[in-house]
């Protein structure tokens, strides 16, 4: 399928690794042009020496007000044609273990630095008459994760959010969508088999081996065929979806509106 984004510029979050990176491959490999964002230097000049003509950087914390403006920068009068929102997750803890000082942190690298990015960049998208915006979260948005109560909680809020502005911008030609990803080859899987070997006393193998025969498919996900669905989000031929939050989980979810 064509997508008809050869040489249109996006703004990818996270792009040098885990999910962030599958999706900015697929957009490239579609002959997109992005913008980078990651806070590792090397990693995101390994990255442009790959696609020269294809990637502009941006290093530093996205969860920063500094990054979210340089990001916004570095567009500068361009047509954008869309944002993938993407962080890491915090840490994984039950509720008594947390302290006040993980909500507080958890607000900011989940809910708030995409609001501020996404009131930064909303102007732009309605001048132009058209935005894609997807936001990478969980499938604990539908189903909760156990000892992942951080993300389990503040991740509703983004969905509660984005929902709200989907409705506020579907007129203007600007979409916003949700993809929920349930249990993908990526470093940030890691932390909950740590966590389970932890908590049940057995190697991290072992722990891995319990949450991927939960999974219906019988394996984790693999973050370049997640990326197909982001650019497919992300793509004019998306046009008539907005407002959703969409599942990548194998199955997992047990609901009928998983």
């Amino acid at each position: 399928m064509d997508l008809k984004i050869k040489n249109k510029l996006f703004i990818v979050c996270g792009a040098t690794g885990g999910l962030g990176n599958g999706v900015a491959l697929n957009l490239l490999n579609e002959g997109a042009k992005i913008i980078a964002i990651a806070r590792d230097r090397d990693k995101l000049n390994n990255f442009q020496n790959k696609y020269p003509d294809q990637i502009e950087t941006v290093i530093g914390d996205i969860g920063q007000s500094e990054t979210v403006k340089l990001a916004v920068k570095k567009v500068g009068n361009r047509f954008l044609d869309g944002l993938l929102m993407n962080a890491g997750g915090p840490p994984a803890k039950s509720f008594m273990e947390t302290e006040m000082a993980d909500w507080d942190q958890a607000y900011n690298s989940i809910l708030r630095w995409k609001v501020e990015l996404s009131k930064a960049i909303m102007p732009k998208l309605i001048e132009q008459g058209y935005g894609r915006i997807v936001y990478i979260e969980s499938s604990s948005t539908k189903q909760p994760i156990p000892n992942l109560v951080l993300s389990n909680s503040l991740r509703l809020a983004v969905v509660g959010f984005v929902k709200t502005l989907s409705q506020e911008v579907a007129a203007k030609g600007v979409t916003l969508n949700i993809l929920a990803p349930g249990f993908h080859e990526t470093d940030a899987a890691k932390r909950l088999f740590l966590k389970r070997s932890e908590v049940e006393a057995i190697s991290i193998p072992e722990a891995k081996t319990k949450y991927t025969s939960a999974i219906p498919v019988g394996k984790m996900g693999n973050p370049n065929d997640f990326g197909s669905i982001a650019a497919w989000l992300l793509s004019p031929v998306s046009e008539y979806i907005t407002g959703q939050t969409i599942s990548v989980d194998g199955g997992a979810i047990k609901g009928v509106f998983g």
